[in-house]
């Protein structure tokens, strides 16, 4: 466990002193972010998330819960390719969202992930999807606080797809792969 510690603390410091880089508002990162699929949160009670393994998407949709504690509680999840998947993101922790904000982002294969959560981390104004790189997003959630939920629907070609959070420092962490079969 201390072997596992160490590096993930050490990621999440450098991931948060890169968060508090200079303001993005002079260089005009505002970006239309219709095209991509995401909807609205609405409040729901707090219970606890645990991490699992595989999960098989079965009627078209699954619920992944994130916590306070900066995790997913489903880090492989299996969909039917070419099938519209509804997935709905429940954050059961309290902290509001501007502490301890989650969502999900589903990258295009052969993205650089470290390169697009350094970029992330400067993109406040954009939920944390960076306008430079907001070709490699497949689709995305809304960032979200304890108690509040967002869903958005995708349809996946077949393949895996990494998604992460990209909230400044949880990347490290909170990541996980769809399989499209």
């Amino acid at each position: 466990m201390n072997k596992l510690f160490k590096p993930v603390l050490l990621a999440s410091v450098v991931l948060l002193a890169a968060a508090c880089g200079g303001n993005n508002t002079e260089k005009g990162t505002n970006q239309d972010h219709s095209a991509h699929d995401h909807s609205t949160m609405s409040e729901t009670p707090a219970t606890s998330s645990t991490p699992s393994e595989a999960t098989t998407v079965n009627n078209g949709a699954i619920e992944i819960e994130s916590n306070d504690q900066m995790q997913f509680n489903k880090s492989e999840i299996k969909v039917k390719a070419g099938e519209k998947t509804t997935i709905t993101l429940k954050h059961v922790g309290k902290m509001a969202k501007e502490v301890m904000g989650h969502n999900i982002v589903i990258l295009k294969p052969g993205t650089d992930i470290p390169a697009f959560g350094l970029e992330a981390n400067k993109s406040k104004d954009t939920e944390y999807i960076p306008a430079s790189l907001a070709s490699s997003v497949i689709a995305h959630s809304a960032v979200i606080g304890g108690g509040e939920q967002t869903s958005f629907d995708v349809t996946l070609e077949a393949g895996r797809y990494d998604f992460i959070c990209s909230f400044p420092g949880h990347l490290a962490v909170m990541k996980g792969v769809i399989i499209a079969e």
